[in-house]
């Protein structure tokens, strides 16, 4: 089965320009745009409308605030194993989209054992887990969903995200991050740091298949704007800029990302969690620490004791262990 490309991309032509993060004269933009001076400003102010910092240098010419590598289709699929490839059924780039997660939930579900994958540049209303706000600069980071046909939910499902979460962790060590680990149950974590999280959804109806649609949302280097905005909603945050000695091409990131999300879900739909628990054992960033899990309005503070063949948190408390498969996990500090 040959993949599907609908890429759908098409990127301002001025934005393509200026990517490169280098001066560009007005005149210069113009002449390669066909455009006058005057139009080469309304193009200007276009990207700074959605989001695009483009500076603007007195007598020189513009240049964006930082160099971004515009996302490729090709070269994102160049990443996918060759005995992978005939499982994605179809790759949608976008320039913007209010979610992808939404996108891919409103259309027909791709074929069993495939997987229809929509990446943006930019994503004007993501979301994090319990509804919150997805912060993405642009440029800065990796937006992307996986939707995906489940015939047996109730076995998939309740694990799946820490299934995801070992896959994004390995294809980040592909790129070159180190000192990668997961907190339950949505987290990619740096140094205790939110580096990307994982957002689950699903669309099924009675007695039939459910479609499942995997966010996964990446933060790759952020401007100290970004992280002030970020940290101001009390989130430490991090990027993989921080966890790699060269900062790795964010297509190179994302196609490594979809290969190992694909190779994950071939194995989950056969084996489910046991085929990913020590692993993800192995990441675990609570294991042994103090730890509080927030369900509904209460707050249970404990040790974190890792999690149980199901993938639900284990929280010793007291001279018991709790066993929790939903709620919000937190490192806390032990006071004496």
């Amino acid at each position: 089965m040959a993949i599907s490309i609908t890429s759908g991309i098409e990127h301002p032509p001025l934005l393509v320009l200026l990517a490169d993060g280098e001066v560009h004269s007005g005149e210069w933009l113009a002449a390669e745009l066909g455009q006058t001076r005057a139009a080469v400003w309304k193009g200007v102010e276009r990207l700074r409308a959605i989001g695009i910092e483009v500076q603007a240098l007195a007598r020189r010419g513009y240049r964006l605030a930082r160099p971004v590598e515009l996302l490729d289709a090709r070269r994102i699929s160049a990443e996918l194993a060759a005995d992978r490839r005939p499982h994605l059924h179809n790759l949608e780039l976008l320039f913007e989209v209010g979610s992808t997660n939404t996108r891919l939930l409103s259309s027909t579900p791709p074929p069993p054992g495939t997987a229809d994958v929509c990446m943006a540049e930019l994503q004007h209303a993501g979301r994090g887990r319990l509804g919150r706000r997805w912060i993405a600069p642009f440029g800065g980071g990796l937006a992307m969903s996986l939707g995906w046909t489940c015939s047996d939910v109730v076995r998939t499902l309740p694990a799946l995200s820490l299934g995801v979460g070992v896959a994004v962790s390995r294809a980040l060590a592909r790129a070159g991050a180190l000192g990668i680990s997961l907190k339950w149950p949505n987290d990619i974590w740096f140094n205790d740091r939110k580096l990307g999280g994982v957002l689950i959804e699903l669309r099924a109806e009675a007695g039939g298949p459910a479609h499942v649609v995997i966010g996964v949302g990446i933060n790759v280097s952020l401007p100290a704007d970004a992280r002030r905005e970020i940290e101001a909603g009390a989130v430490a945050v991090a990027a993989v800029a921080d966890a790699c000695r060269v900062l790795p091409s964010r297509n190179l990131l994302a196609g490594a990302i979809l290969d190992e999300l694909l190779s994950m879900l071939l194995q989950y739909q056969q084996h489910g969690f046991a085929a990913f628990r020590d692993a993800w054992t192995a990441l675990d960033g609570l294991n042994g620490r103090a730890a509080q899990v927030v369900v509904g309005d209460s707050a249970i503070l404990g040790i974190a004791r890792g999690v149980d063949s199901d993938g639900a948190l284990l929280l010793e408390t007291g001279d018991r262990m709790q066993r929790f498969v939903s709620g919000e996990a937190s490192l806390r500090l032990i006071h004496g």
